[in-house]
């Protein structure tokens, strides 16, 4: 979520007199004054009240152990302790055991053992493909659909260039009384550490689940995804079944203060786009530079980027989307949402066809980066990001290659992108007689000796993710239970923090631009939520970047929300 610049004082005032905190204060000022009680509960964005878990005694003794400073201490340390074995993984990792650089996640499991040995003790723990961990804590009711919560245990690489930008060393874990700082702090041994915690002390206060729990961590989220996941998706289905799960919450957006006010915003992740490369290589017979073609390989290449980049994807708006249910969300609640586009959602809800477009348009027309991310929210994304070609510069370059990625909107699928790429460059090929090779067809027979051909760089392809029921909509009231249970949690656990309890929370729908671990869990549960309970200033510095660190009271927020998540879940009965 991103921040919006206060535009004007009096904007300001007129905008959050709506929020509840101050209603009646002005309304004793000037009893005429009117408020949208629209604010408290609109059908057009549903809200649920926070849900606290029955248990109240467990709850609050759990409240009283998380805000004391040894609890914060302990766990911050806990994350200090596995940011120092430096899990990495790499695009050119081979299988486990073919490769040696696999077996440092074989450390990392000894340090948590030793960091949670009743976890580990009372837990059922299987490991999958050697490195992943999956715990069962199996309930007493096995008529309710057990519930699974995932993190990873990987981490990105630090560029070594970027060494001495660092302000303590990037696998040092060290704690300064505020931040923890290093790589995976923030992704995704936060969350890790999170979980394992929650359980951890549930366990110290003998809690006994009614419902089964399970959690699994995957070792290659941040490359292929095929050592991990994709490995436990493969047990999951066959020990639990096809939709064996109730739901699933996994790595995600958080919470924040996108439109102004005193408003907290939480983005669930409810749907996911999908995911192409194309990789395009361009042939051409080679020769000396001194009597060159009118075009080489390199330029017809570029006369291939110049076409796609010249025909972007179209605006692609519907009710049904994803996006559209986000922007509700904001344009309903968000005091600083702008009035002119307010009303264009009003319209839309209103089966007003022709709004939808020209809600679209002024989404992406609004000014800097905001505008960018709803382009992106709301269309198929295509980026030129890997170029080669030539080897010498006095040889004509017989190769030219070149990467698209592609992110794909919920409305379309990679068939549709690769057969719009396809028919987007069909007419460079003619233009020079070159064959026209695309995605294992003939679609055009030059007469010269060069060829496009277009494949999907190294198998990357993903559909876009299934999406996942919401109370806003036509859904039944089952269908949306557990989204429901998810906003009550998120709620609740804000208003039990010391610092977020005075604020006012809306839960909305969002959109993932990248794909985490649950593009291999969607046979497991179509209750999929990607969720991460942190808020814009729990980062120091982002994650994948120099300087990663991570607040620890942020993490003791996580903990907070992973506690009620499973004590919420344990006594509902669907």
């Amino acid at each position: 979520m991103f921040l919006l610049a206060f535009v004007h004082a009096l904007s300001l005032f007129q905008a959050i007199a709506a929020h509840e905190s101050i209603q009646n204060i002005l309304a004793s000022l000037n009893p005429g004054l009117q408020f949208d009680t629209s604010l408290h509960n609109s059908e057009s964005c549903k809200q649920t009240p926070p849900l606290f878990p029955k248990q109240s005694t467990l709850d609050q003794a759990l409240e009283e152990l998380f805000r004391t400073d040894k609890f914060k201490k302990q766990t911050a340390n806990a994350l200090s302790t596995i940011i120092r074995v430096p899990t990495v993984t790499n695009d050119d990792f081979l299988p486990v055991g073919q490769d040696s650089r696999w077996e440092l996640f074989g450390d990392l499991h000894t340090e948590l053992q030793l960091l949670f040995p009743l976890v580990f003790s009372s837990l059922k723990v299987t490991k999958i493909n050697t490195y992943n961990l999956v715990f069962h804590w199996q309930g007493s009711n096995p008529s309710l659909k057990p519930v699974l919560t995932t993190a990873h245990q990987d981490v990105v690489p630090v560029e070594p260039s970027t060494l001495n930008q660092w302000k303590y060393p990037p696998f040092s874990g060290f704690y300064d009384g505020t931040w923890i700082w290093g790589r995976g702090s923030c992704d995704d041994k936060s969350d890790l550490i999170s979980q394992l915690t929650s359980i951890q002390s549930l366990l110290e206060h003998g809690f006994l689940p009614i419902r089964t729990f399970v959690f699994a961590y995957g070792i290659d989220e941040e490359s292929a995804g095929t050592q991990g996941a994709g490995k436990i998706a493969q047990y999951l289905e066959a020990t639990y079944g096809r939709d064996g799960f109730a739901a699933l919450v996994d790595e995600g957006y958080g919470f924040g203060i996108p439109y102004g006010g005193d408003i907290l915003f939480a983005g669930p992740g409810t749907g996911e786009k999908g995911y192409l490369d194309v990789h395009v290589e361009v042939t051409t017979p080679g020769g000396h530079s001194s009597v060159p073609p009118r075009h080489t390989a390199i330029g017809i290449l570029a006369s291939v980027i110049t076409t796609l980049e010249s025909n972007p994807y179209p605006l692609d708006l519907s009710r049904t989307s994803t996006a559209f249910q986000q922007v509700e969300c904001e344009a309903t609640y968000g005091p600083l949402f702008p009035s002119s586009i307010r009303d264009l959602v009003n319209r839309v809800q209103h089966n007003d066809s022709a709004a939808l477009v020209e809600l679209a348009r002024a989404l992406v027309d609004l000014e800097g980066m905001r505008g960018r991310l709803y382009e992106a929210l709301i269309t198929t994304t295509q980026a030129v990001d890997l170029v080669t070609g030539g080897v010498k510069v006095n040889a004509l370059p017989e190769k030219a290659e070149a990467v698209v990625n592609y992110r794909i909107a919920q409305e379309s699928s990679v068939s549709a992108v690769q057969e719009r790429f396809t028919s987007t460059i069909l007419p460079v090929a003619q233009q020079h007689n070159l064959t026209l090779r695309a995605f294992g067809l003939v679609v055009h027979d030059g007469s010269s000796e060069g060829s496009v051909t277009l494949s999907t760089a190294w198998g990357n392809s993903l559909e876009p993710a299934p999406r996942t029921p919401t109370n806003l909509g036509s859904e039944s009231d089952e269908e949306t239970r557990p989204y429901e249970l998810l906003m009550g949690t998120i709620k609740a656990a804000l208003k039990a923090s010391p610092e977020y309890s005075n604020k006012e929370v809306v839960v909305m729908p969002t959109l993932m631009f990248g794909n985490t671990d649950t593009a291999s869990y969607w046979n497991l549960t179509k209750h999929i939520y990607r969720y991460g309970h942190f808020s814009e200033k729990a980062m120091y510095n982002g994650e994948h970047t120099v300087n990663e660190a991570l607040n620890a009271d942020a993490l003791v927020e996580k903990i907070r929300f992973h506690t009620k998540w499973i004590l919420n879940w344990d006594e509902a009965e669907f």
